[in-house]
Protein backbone atom coordinates (compact mmCIF):
# COMPACT_ATOMS: atom_id res chain seq x y z
CA UNK A 1 0.00 0.00 0.00
CA UNK A 2 1.32 3.81 -1.15
CA UNK A 3 2.43 5.58 1.97
CA UNK A 4 0.13 8.12 1.89
CA UNK A 5 -2.35 6.27 2.38
CA UNK A 6 -3.04 5.47 6.35
CA UNK A 7 -6.18 3.21 6.15
CA UNK A 8 -7.15 0.63 3.56
CA UNK A 9 -10.62 -1.53 4.10
CA UNK A 10 -10.43 -4.91 1.95
CA UNK A 11 -13.77 -6.64 1.61
CA UNK A 12 -14.61 -6.30 5.29
CA UNK A 13 -17.44 -7.99 6.57
CA UNK A 14 -19.18 -8.86 9.89
CA UNK A 15 -21.83 -11.30 10.49
CA UNK A 16 -23.80 -11.78 13.76
CA UNK A 17 -25.25 -15.11 14.85
CA UNK A 18 -29.51 -15.01 15.17
CA UNK A 19 -29.96 -17.75 18.40
CA UNK A 20 -33.08 -19.97 19.06
CA UNK A 21 -34.75 -22.57 20.42
CA UNK A 22 -34.83 -23.46 24.44
CA UNK A 23 -30.79 -24.44 23.93
CA UNK A 24 -30.16 -20.73 22.43
CA UNK A 25 -28.47 -22.84 19.18
CA UNK A 26 -27.39 -20.29 16.30
CA UNK A 27 -30.49 -20.85 13.38
CA UNK A 28 -28.95 -17.81 11.34
CA UNK A 29 -26.94 -14.49 10.65
CA UNK A 30 -27.48 -11.45 10.01
CA UNK A 31 -24.92 -9.61 8.11
CA UNK A 32 -24.25 -6.22 8.76
CA UNK A 33 -21.08 -5.30 6.79
CA UNK A 34 -20.52 -7.04 3.42
CA UNK A 35 -17.30 -6.92 1.58
CA UNK A 36 -16.80 -3.21 2.28
CA UNK A 37 -13.75 -2.06 0.88
CA UNK A 38 -12.25 1.66 0.52
CA UNK A 39 -8.77 3.66 1.18
CA UNK A 40 -8.47 6.96 3.15
CA UNK A 41 -5.36 8.88 2.63
CA UNK A 42 -3.68 10.97 5.61
CA UNK A 43 -5.32 13.88 6.44
CA UNK A 44 -8.30 13.22 4.43
CA UNK A 45 -11.48 12.57 5.43
CA UNK A 46 -13.86 9.95 4.52
CA UNK A 47 -17.86 10.40 4.63
CA UNK A 48 -19.98 7.44 5.46
CA UNK A 49 -23.74 8.14 4.79
CA UNK A 50 -26.76 5.85 5.00
CA UNK A 51 -30.21 5.05 5.86
CA UNK A 52 -30.25 4.01 9.92
CA UNK A 53 -29.11 0.53 10.35
CA UNK A 54 -27.08 -0.05 6.79
CA UNK A 55 -23.94 -1.03 8.98
CA UNK A 56 -22.13 2.28 9.25
CA UNK A 57 -21.50 2.14 12.97
CA UNK A 58 -20.60 -1.65 12.98
CA UNK A 59 -18.15 -0.92 9.94
CA UNK A 60 -16.31 1.98 11.81
CA UNK A 61 -16.14 -0.44 15.29
CA UNK A 62 -14.86 -3.44 13.20
CA UNK A 63 -11.86 -0.76 11.86
CA UNK A 64 -10.57 -0.23 15.35
CA UNK A 65 -12.28 -4.00 16.33
CA UNK A 66 -14.52 -2.78 19.18
CA UNK A 67 -16.01 -5.45 17.28
CA UNK A 68 -14.25 -8.43 15.46
CA UNK A 69 -14.80 -8.30 12.24
CA UNK A 70 -15.90 -11.74 10.23
CA UNK A 71 -13.60 -11.66 7.21
CA UNK A 72 -11.42 -9.38 6.00
CA UNK A 73 -8.60 -7.23 6.10
CA UNK A 74 -8.09 -3.90 8.13
CA UNK A 75 -4.40 -1.93 6.90
CA UNK A 76 -3.44 0.81 9.04
CA UNK A 77 0.18 2.05 8.85
CA UNK A 78 1.00 -1.11 6.18
CA UNK A 79 0.16 -3.66 8.77
CA UNK A 80 -3.49 -5.88 9.07
CA UNK A 81 -4.29 -5.11 12.64
CA UNK A 82 -7.37 -7.72 12.74
CA UNK A 83 -4.13 -10.22 13.03
CA UNK A 84 -3.12 -8.24 16.24
CA UNK A 85 -3.07 -9.75 19.47
CA UNK A 86 -4.41 -7.63 22.31
CA UNK A 87 -1.26 -6.12 23.36
CA UNK A 88 -0.53 -5.29 19.71
CA UNK A 89 -3.70 -3.65 19.58
CA UNK A 90 -3.39 -2.03 23.04
CA UNK A 91 -0.16 0.24 21.58
CA UNK A 92 -1.57 0.89 17.94
CA UNK A 93 -4.91 2.28 19.64
CA UNK A 94 -2.88 5.26 20.71
CA UNK A 95 -3.15 6.10 17.26
CA UNK A 96 -7.08 5.33 16.28
CA UNK A 97 -9.58 6.77 18.44
CA UNK A 98 -13.30 7.39 18.31
CA UNK A 99 -16.05 10.00 19.15
CA UNK A 100 -19.11 8.26 20.20
CA UNK A 101 -22.80 9.47 19.00
CA UNK A 102 -24.34 10.71 22.42
CA UNK A 103 -21.56 12.76 24.44
CA UNK A 104 -24.39 12.24 27.37
CA UNK A 105 -24.00 8.59 27.58
CA UNK A 106 -20.14 8.64 26.33
CA UNK A 107 -19.12 10.26 29.62
CA UNK A 108 -19.06 9.04 33.06
CA UNK A 109 -21.47 11.60 35.14
CA UNK A 110 -19.22 10.37 38.49
CA UNK A 111 -15.78 11.52 36.70
CA UNK A 112 -14.63 15.45 36.44
CA UNK A 113 -13.97 16.29 33.75
CA UNK A 114 -9.98 16.27 34.45
CA UNK A 115 -10.79 12.63 35.98
CA UNK A 116 -12.31 11.68 31.96
CA UNK A 117 -8.92 13.76 30.60
CA UNK A 118 -6.54 11.95 32.60
CA UNK A 119 -7.55 8.45 32.15
CA UNK A 120 -6.20 7.80 28.82
CA UNK A 121 -3.14 9.19 29.51
CA UNK A 122 -2.81 7.41 32.85
CA UNK A 123 -3.35 4.33 30.54
CA UNK A 124 -0.62 4.85 27.58
CA UNK A 125 1.40 6.37 30.45
CA UNK A 126 1.95 9.18 28.69
CA UNK A 127 3.27 11.63 31.84
CA UNK A 128 5.90 11.63 34.32
CA UNK A 129 5.05 14.36 36.71
CA UNK A 130 1.97 16.43 37.99
CA UNK A 131 3.23 19.15 36.52
CA UNK A 132 3.45 17.45 32.15
CA UNK A 133 0.03 16.31 33.26
CA UNK A 134 -1.81 19.94 34.07
CA UNK A 135 0.05 20.86 30.92
CA UNK A 136 -1.58 18.25 28.56
CA UNK A 137 -4.56 18.95 30.14
CA UNK A 138 -4.93 22.57 29.84
CA UNK A 139 -3.67 21.86 26.59
CA UNK A 140 -6.62 19.47 25.33
CA UNK A 141 -9.29 21.78 27.12
CA UNK A 142 -7.56 25.10 24.62
CA UNK A 143 -7.85 22.64 21.51
CA UNK A 144 -11.84 22.06 21.79
CA UNK A 145 -11.93 25.93 23.32
CA UNK A 146 -13.19 24.98 26.51
CA UNK A 147 -11.98 27.38 29.98
CA UNK A 148 -9.05 25.90 32.12
CA UNK A 149 -11.90 25.91 35.45
CA UNK A 150 -14.16 23.06 33.42
CA UNK A 151 -11.07 20.47 34.43
CA UNK A 152 -13.23 20.37 37.89
CA UNK A 153 -16.05 20.13 36.95
CA UNK A 154 -18.86 17.52 36.18
CA UNK A 155 -20.30 15.93 33.03
CA UNK A 156 -23.88 17.02 33.98
CA UNK A 157 -22.82 20.94 34.36
CA UNK A 158 -22.13 21.74 30.64
CA UNK A 159 -24.67 21.44 27.47
CA UNK A 160 -24.46 18.88 25.18
CA UNK A 161 -22.17 21.32 22.38
CA UNK A 162 -20.04 20.82 25.80
CA UNK A 163 -19.51 17.86 26.45
CA UNK A 164 -18.70 16.80 22.77
CA UNK A 165 -15.80 18.94 23.17
CA UNK A 166 -15.02 17.76 26.09
CA UNK A 167 -15.56 13.65 24.38
CA UNK A 168 -12.94 15.71 21.22
CA UNK A 169 -10.45 16.12 23.64
CA UNK A 170 -10.66 13.09 25.09
CA UNK A 171 -9.93 10.82 21.73
CA UNK A 172 -6.82 13.69 21.19
CA UNK A 173 -5.09 13.06 24.60
CA UNK A 174 -3.30 10.16 23.16
CA UNK A 175 -2.59 11.93 19.90
CA UNK A 176 -3.79 9.73 17.36
CA UNK A 177 -3.77 9.93 13.72
CA UNK A 178 -7.02 7.99 12.68
CA UNK A 179 -10.22 8.82 14.57
CA UNK A 180 -13.64 7.20 13.16
CA UNK A 181 -16.22 10.43 14.29
CA UNK A 182 -19.45 7.97 14.94
CA UNK A 183 -22.40 10.93 13.90
CA UNK A 184 -20.79 13.21 16.08
CA UNK A 185 -23.31 15.95 15.82
CA UNK A 186 -26.27 14.28 15.30
CA UNK A 187 -27.67 14.55 19.27
CA UNK A 188 -26.77 18.31 19.09
CA UNK A 189 -28.41 21.71 17.91
CA UNK A 190 -28.54 23.07 14.45
CA UNK A 191 -26.74 26.12 15.94
CA UNK A 192 -23.89 23.84 17.60
CA UNK A 193 -23.61 21.77 15.01
CA UNK A 194 -21.89 23.74 13.07
CA UNK A 195 -19.12 25.21 15.55
CA UNK A 196 -18.44 21.38 16.65
CA UNK A 197 -17.87 20.65 12.73
CA UNK A 198 -15.80 23.99 12.63
CA UNK A 199 -13.96 22.79 15.55
CA UNK A 200 -12.90 19.50 13.78
CA UNK A 201 -12.05 20.63 10.41
CA UNK A 202 -9.17 22.85 12.60
CA UNK A 203 -8.47 20.35 14.79
CA UNK A 204 -7.81 18.73 11.41
CA UNK A 205 -5.72 21.01 9.79
CA UNK A 206 -3.54 21.87 13.20
CA UNK A 207 -2.91 17.96 14.21
CA UNK A 208 -3.14 16.16 10.73
CA UNK A 209 -5.72 13.85 11.78
CA UNK A 210 -7.59 11.47 9.42
CA UNK A 211 -11.78 11.28 9.96
CA UNK A 212 -13.55 8.42 8.90
CA UNK A 213 -17.21 11.07 9.54
CA UNK A 214 -20.15 8.75 9.96
CA UNK A 215 -23.71 10.79 9.96
CA UNK A 216 -27.19 11.35 8.01
CA UNK A 217 -26.99 14.92 7.23
CA UNK A 218 -25.67 14.63 3.90
CA UNK A 219 -24.97 18.54 3.78
CA UNK A 220 -22.58 17.85 7.12
CA UNK A 221 -21.01 15.48 5.27
CA UNK A 222 -20.33 17.38 2.04
CA UNK A 223 -19.09 20.09 4.24
CA UNK A 224 -16.66 18.32 5.70
CA UNK A 225 -15.64 15.24 3.17
CA UNK A 226 -13.39 14.95 0.49
CA UNK A 227 -14.74 11.21 -0.47
CA UNK A 228 -18.07 9.80 0.44
CA UNK A 229 -19.04 6.46 0.75
CA UNK A 230 -23.12 5.28 0.25
CA UNK A 231 -23.80 2.37 2.17
CA UNK A 232 -27.23 0.53 1.73
CA UNK A 233 -27.71 -2.89 3.65
CA UNK A 234 -24.26 -3.60 4.66
CA UNK A 235 -22.79 -2.78 1.35
CA UNK A 236 -20.73 0.12 0.02
CA UNK A 237 -23.00 1.06 -3.29
CA UNK A 238 -21.00 4.27 -4.11
CA UNK A 239 -17.34 6.10 -3.39
CA UNK A 240 -16.42 9.42 -4.95
CA UNK A 241 -14.58 12.29 -4.01
CA UNK A 242 -17.30 14.47 -2.40
CA UNK A 243 -17.81 17.27 -5.37
CA UNK A 244 -18.11 14.52 -8.04
CA UNK A 245 -20.51 12.51 -5.96
CA UNK A 246 -22.81 15.21 -4.94
CA UNK A 247 -22.48 16.69 -8.48
CA UNK A 248 -23.03 13.42 -10.45
CA UNK A 249 -24.35 10.61 -8.67
CA UNK A 250 -24.50 7.25 -10.44
CA UNK A 251 -26.46 5.33 -8.25
CA UNK A 252 -30.06 5.23 -7.92
CA UNK A 253 -29.99 5.36 -4.20
CA UNK A 254 -27.63 7.90 -4.21
CA UNK A 255 -29.28 9.90 -6.51
CA UNK A 256 -32.76 8.88 -3.65
CA UNK A 257 -30.89 10.54 -0.72
CA UNK A 258 -29.58 13.55 -2.02
CA UNK A 259 -32.92 14.14 -3.48
CA UNK A 260 -34.04 14.40 0.10
CA UNK A 261 -31.78 17.36 0.61
CA UNK A 262 -34.01 19.89 1.94
CA UNK A 263 -33.94 23.04 -0.57
CA UNK A 264 -32.93 26.94 0.71
CA UNK A 265 -35.48 27.81 -2.12
CA UNK A 266 -38.92 25.94 -2.04
CA UNK A 267 -39.45 26.91 -5.56
CA UNK A 268 -36.06 25.48 -6.76
CA UNK A 269 -35.55 22.65 -9.81
CA UNK A 270 -35.34 19.49 -8.78
CA UNK A 271 -37.75 16.64 -8.23
CA UNK A 272 -37.79 14.69 -4.97
CA UNK A 273 -37.34 10.76 -5.23
CA UNK A 274 -39.68 8.90 -2.92
CA UNK A 275 -38.78 5.59 -2.58
CA UNK A 276 -41.87 2.49 -2.24
CA UNK A 277 -41.95 0.07 0.54
CA UNK A 278 -39.12 -0.49 3.39
CA UNK A 279 -35.44 -0.94 4.13
CA UNK A 280 -35.54 -5.21 3.82
CA UNK A 281 -34.42 -7.15 6.75
CA UNK A 282 -30.83 -7.83 7.13
CA UNK A 283 -31.70 -11.12 7.92
CA UNK A 284 -33.15 -11.98 4.84
CA UNK A 285 -31.94 -9.45 1.70
CA UNK A 286 -32.98 -9.38 -1.53
CA UNK A 287 -31.48 -11.89 -4.36
CA UNK A 288 -29.25 -10.00 -6.25
CA UNK A 289 -28.87 -6.41 -5.54
CA UNK A 290 -30.44 -5.42 -2.19
CA UNK A 291 -31.75 -2.33 -3.82
CA UNK A 292 -33.76 -3.59 -6.42
CA UNK A 293 -37.11 -3.68 -4.75
CA UNK A 294 -36.91 0.07 -3.93
CA UNK A 295 -35.41 0.81 -7.08
CA UNK A 296 -37.76 2.40 -10.10
CA UNK A 297 -34.57 1.09 -12.40
CA UNK A 298 -34.94 -2.58 -11.71
CA UNK A 299 -34.02 -5.31 -14.11
CA UNK A 300 -34.20 -8.93 -14.31
CA UNK A 301 -30.49 -8.78 -14.29
CA UNK A 302 -30.44 -6.90 -11.14
CA UNK A 303 -33.18 -9.06 -9.29
CA UNK A 304 -30.70 -11.85 -10.11
CA UNK A 305 -27.27 -10.89 -9.46
CA UNK A 306 -25.28 -8.45 -7.30
CA UNK A 307 -23.62 -5.78 -9.76
CA UNK A 308 -19.41 -5.80 -9.59
CA UNK A 309 -17.74 -3.01 -8.85
CA UNK A 310 -17.23 -0.58 -12.24
CA UNK A 311 -14.84 2.15 -12.12
CA UNK A 312 -16.68 5.25 -13.29
CA UNK A 313 -13.59 7.75 -13.10
CA UNK A 314 -10.33 7.16 -11.30
CA UNK A 315 -12.17 8.19 -8.21
CA UNK A 316 -15.59 7.09 -8.78
CA UNK A 317 -16.76 3.73 -8.67
CA UNK A 318 -20.39 2.28 -8.14
CA UNK A 319 -22.16 -0.91 -8.10
CA UNK A 320 -25.25 -1.17 -10.13
CA UNK A 321 -26.71 -2.17 -13.44
CA UNK A 322 -28.31 0.14 -14.82
CA UNK A 323 -26.71 3.47 -13.24
CA UNK A 324 -28.22 7.05 -14.18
Amino acid sequence: MSSEYLLEVRHLSKDFPIKGGIFGRQVGSLTAVNNVSFKVKRGETLGLVGESGCGKTTLGRCILRLLEPTSGEVIFHGDDITKYNAKQMREIRRKMQIIFQDPYASLNPRMTIGGILTEPLVIHNLFKTQQEKTKRLYQLLDYVQLPKDALNKYPHEFSGGQRQRVCIARALAVEPEFVVCDEPVSALDVSVQAQVVNLMMDLQKELGLTYLFIAHDLKVVEYISNKVAVMYLGNSVELAEASELYGNPRHPYTKSLFSAIPKPDPNASGDRIILEGDVPSPMNPPTGCHFHPRCWLASDECRSSYPESTIYTPTHEYRCHNPL
